[in-house]
């Protein structure tokens, strides 16, 4: 029988396909591991002694806690490479000055679905944890006509889902991961309303832990009920879950029907215009008056 942790691990290891998020995730393994090896050459004392003259060799135990440190230093060299890496492209994306949307929330709450319909991609999705474990960025249009963004085109990002009661060294583990998407100028965090409402409440304290724990400015946060279509509820008591959760401006959607899609995309226009406006007026008042 496995426990908890070593289920999550798993599932992360079978859906591993990038190099990063199987750097990460052999990183988690063996901080998973470590704790575990001193129990172990407790149960088999007496026997994990490595020769040595007078009998003052060095502990089995000792050797493999060593060898993993060493691992865990090497793999921490690659994630530095990697992530030095992605912060080039990072800066050579911003410099198109397109606006960049991330999609986060729970685990299964339909994130690669919505990033899917709006960038016309055709990655995997499924009802099972953890689909999506690497960062994905594309871009897409939302039809919007404002001069502060005339060609209507922002970048959009899917990461890993959320889960509850996630251990601390496997949040550290995908840490890198979250920044980047985390960095956007808008943040949408998707809410599956198909399930039932204490599920709902539990699984969105959880994002928003998540998130504080990141130190996420909330007011870059736009929260979005997914799969509407699956809800068995209606309309207004969907009002009434909002209210409940105390969420500001929340929008009701479905990926598979396309209810209220544009609403979202107009809704992501406003925002990123405010934006855009506030960044420009920023640097005005930053342009020095010559003194006459």
């Amino acid at each position: 029988m496995i426990d908890r942790e070593r289920l999550i691990l798993n599932i992360f290891h079978s859906r591993a396909t990038t190099k990063e998020a199987k750097l990460q995730i052999e990183l988690a393994e063996i901080r998973y591991e470590m704790p575990r090896v001193r129990e172990n050459a407790k149960l088999t004392s007496g026997s994990t002694e490595r020769p040595g003259k007078g009998g003052m060799g060095e502990y089995t135990v000792d050797v493999k806690f060593r060898d993993l440190k060493r691992r865990i230093s090497i793999i921490k060299k690659k994630l530095d490479d990697v992530h030095q890496k992605r912060e080039l492209y990072h800066q050579n994306r911003s410099r198109t000055k397109m606006p960049i949307v991330s999609l986060v929330g729970y685990t299964s709450s339909g994130k690669t679905t919505l990033f899917n319909l709006l960038t016309s991609e055709y990655k995997e999705t499924s009802n099972s944890l953890f689909t999506t474990l690497s960062t994905t960025t594309r871009s897409f249009r939302t039809n919007n006509n404002n001069n502060n963004n005339l060609s209507g085109e922002s970048l959009l990002i899917d990461t890993v889902g959320f889960i509850s009661r996630l251990p601390h060294y496997m949040i550290e583990a995908f840490k890198s991961t979250l920044e980047e998407s985390l960095g956007a100028d808008l943040i949408l965090l998707l809410i599956d309303v198909s399930e039932k409402i204490e599920d709902v409440k539990i699984k969105y304290q959880c994002c928003w832990d998540v998130l504080d724990d990141l130190n996420v400015d909330r007011s870059r946060v736009l929260v979005v009920l997914t799969k509407f279509d699956g809800a068995t509820i209606s309309t207004e008591p969907v009002k009434n879950i909002a209210n409940d959760l105390m969420i500001p401006n929340p929008i009701a959607i479905s990926s598979k029907t396309g209810y209220g899609i544009h609403k979202l995309k107009t809704m992501i226009n406003t925002f990123v215009s405010s934006q855009n406006l506030a960044k420009e007026d920023l640097k005005i008042k930053a342009v020095p008056v010559n003194a006459e």
